[in-house]
């Protein structure tokens, strides 16, 4: 039975602040509540997040979860703007992106961890400093190519495979799409997140090696943004016809509708049921092949009157058992443990049968780019100006120019 509702859905940016710290003290022993703002879940793994809240208030009866539910694309706003006013919850999601300033400023509590060996290593430290740990890793991840077979077989044409270039994406992205038919062959965001990684398959760098400031603005980097921006109205769907906007891609996607998707693994549960075939394999590449990996964490907030009970939380969610059965059932992103022989049951776990693709692709990493200063600005700033280039209000060039100045402005250089 759930006992809490989830809020999804498109929320106003005061939205945390609905979830506040309103847990009552517990050092007496009275039972405790505490909030849990997340975008961890939204489309399609809400439910998947309940079953682990339900276990762990049943090992831990005192102990009230409420959980707030935020899209992606809403939750670092309504994060900030909560921040500011001193109404953030008592545990929220970060990024490793914006670890750093988080943990700068002072709004991440520093925690006790019972049992660092089941976490791996490398994601655990992401996310210490000065050799405390702030935040637990919560999950890790990277982006895939999603095709439709239906809609490849009906063309005649090959499935993508690892060795794909551009180009291969490209002509396979042309021949698939329909306009008359309202169907597209291909669909990648046009974002920051989309670019860095963009640029890293394309031999090009986002940021000098001090990162003071940025080195996008290069022929490999104008190349890198073409290929992202020229998708729109020719392979991919315009603004105007929905692109950029929450989940569209997705339901697209299962709407049958679009023949390939840039997206991470954590959509394998929104797209298990739908009524066709499909599959996934490593994203092509240009000058070499690199995938985006992302780690999600969570941290309990410096501010929070239950630390003890939030840090409970925090550690169940991270590492229980139910935890990484929740996630490895549904394919819900992969659980940040230490134990291979867990993990390795990932690959029998049925749709899509290429899950190999999901590990094959760590073998070329491109890493988030962090800015020493102004990481959430120069994310909001990359994205703004590629869309005005996509939006066919700059040229790429252009908008190439004004990022750098802009964002060189907001990182020191």
């Amino acid at each position: 039975m759930k006992r809490l509702p989830i809020a999804v859905g498109i929320v106003a940016v005061g939205a945390i602040a609905l979830a506040g710290c309103s847990a009552t003290p517990g050092d007496d022993g009275s039972p405790v509540t505490i909030t849990y703002t997340n975008f961890i879940s939204n489309g399609g793994n809400e439910e998947n997040l309940q079953k682990i809240v339900d276990a762990f208030e049943e090992a831990n009866p005192d102990i009230t979860v409420e959980v707030t539910t935020l899209p992606y694309g809403d939750y670092f706003t309504a994060l900030q703007t909560d921040l500011a006013a001193g109404t953030q919850s008592d545990v929220f999601d970060i990024e490793y992106a914006n670890y750093a300033e988080f943990q700068a400023n002072g709004v991440l509590a520093p925690l006790t961890v019972s049992d660092a060996s089941v976490y791996r290593p490398s994601v655990l430290e992401a996310y210490q400093t000065d050799g405390t740990q702030y935040a637990l890793p919560s999950s890790f991840s990277d982006v895939v190519l999603y095709y439709n077979k239906e809609l490849f077989d009906a063309a005649g044409l090959d499935y993508p495979s690892a060795d794909w270039t551009w180009e291969d994406e490209r002509a396979a992205a042309e021949a698939l799409t329909d306009q008359a038919a309202g169907v597209w062959g291909d669909h990648q965001p046009v974002s920051f997140h989309e670019y860095y990684k963009a640029l890293a398959q394309n031999g090009g760098e986002f940021l000098n090696a001090d990162r003071t400031a940025v080195a996008f603005n290069s022929p490999e980097g104008i190349e890198a943004a073409k290929w992202l921006v020229e998708k729109s109205g020719t392979v991919m769907p315009t603004i105007e016809q929905g692109q950029g906007t929450p989940d569209f891609d997705t339901n697209l996607f299962k709407e049958g509708k679009l023949a390939m998707l840039h997206t991470g693994i954590w959509v394998f549960g929104a797209v298990a049921d739908v009524p066709f075939e499909w599959d996934i394999a490593v994203e092509p590449g240009n000058v070499r092949q690199a995938s985006a990996v992302f780690s999600n964490a969570v941290g309990v907030s410096s501010s929070s009157k239950n630390i003890e009970a939030a840090t409970a939380w925090v550690e169940f969610l991270t590492s229980s058992d139910t935890m990484i059965d929740v996630r490895l059932d549904s394919g819900w992103e992969l659980p940040p443990i230490s134990d291979e022989a867990k993990l390795a049951v990932y690959l029998e776990k049925g749709a899509p049968a290429n899950r190999q693709a999901v590990f094959d692709s760590l073998d070329g990493i491109a890493l988030p780019p962090v800015a020493k200063t102004g990481q959430s600005e120069m994310q909001d700033i990359m994205t703004e100006e590629l869309v005005e280039a996509q939006a066919g209000r700059k040229t790429v060039q252009d908008a190439l120019a004004s990022a750098e100045e802009r964002i060189n402005a907001v990182i020191g250089g």
